[in-house]
């Protein structure tokens, strides 16, 4: 079955450019030009993602990814991704720190748009072949990981974590001890070679948020000055050693 896209963008062109690429990319899109228009549609056709422009009329496109997330019933989080305008770095992290998966800035092609659609509804849909790879169940400390069924759990109570955050969380516990540069992360969690490394220190922020009993002083995700990341996995690793030798 077709993935169902709903792409919200108050230009028409723009939106009708978009659909043309997804639906050529065999997926199911349609398209909306506000905010409620797109909260009313996502409650009677249920789509696997959205497209979201975070400039619009009415209810801005955080307010949207905030409705849409808290009405949504599936399995796991609804993916979104956001476009931005170009340069505004304040509007990515934003749209990041609501729980947007990905984003593009605007002006963008609508080919590479596809593909990153194309790339969150993989992850969505299944784990990535770096978290596939993984023992399952992923234990450390209070916390366990069923890569399979992309569910994570913290003393029996299961977390919410968006799609990158359940992918960073799985990656982070299968290699304790080892430090990640945010450029290794990216291209060994989100699969990109290039792109804006503040993406995954939001990320980081967000996991922290969820996972440590005192985000601003966290025991779990440790910054290792200068160098990036690591997961430090309790008295038995009580030193984060920097392991940037396999990037």
């Amino acid at each position: 079955m077709s993935a169902r896209v709903l792409v919200v963008d108050d230009d028409p062109i723009v939106a009708e450019v978009v659909v043309d690429y997804l639906r050529h990319a065999g997926m199911e899109p349609r398209y909306v030009t506000d905010g409620p228009a797109a909260l009313s549609l996502a409650e009677e056709w249920r789509p696997d993602l959205v497209v979201l422009d975070l400039m619009l009329p009415g209810i801005d496109g955080l307010e949207v990814c905030r409705r849409l997330r808290k009405a949504w019933e599936g399995p796991g989080p609804l993916p979104v991704v956001m476009l931005t305008a170009l340069g505004e770095e304040n509007d990515r992290i934003l749209g990041l720190e609501t729980g947007a998966d990905d984003y593009v800035t605007k002006p963008f092609s609508p080919r590479e748009l596809a593909l990153r659609v194309e790339a969150v509804l993989r992850r969505a849909s299944g784990p990535e072949a770096a978290v596939a790879a993984m023992p399952r169940p992923l234990r450390s400390g209070r916390l366990e990981i069923d890569v399979a069924a992309r569910r994570a759990r913290q003393d029996g109570r299961e977390l919410t974590l968006t799609v990158r955050e359940f992918d960073l969380l799985a990656f982070f516990i299968s290699h304790p001890g080892q430090t990640f540069t945010r450029a290794e992360l990216m291209k060994r969690v989100w699969g990109w070679s290039f792109g804006d490394q503040s993406t995954v220190t939001v990320h980081v922020r967000r996991l922290r948020d969820k996972v440590e009993e005192e985000p601003a002083s966290p025991l779990l995700v440790r910054t290792v000055r200068g160098i990036g990341y690591c997961w430090d996995a309790g008295p038995a690793q009580d030193d984060c050693e920097a392991d940037i030798s396999n990037p």
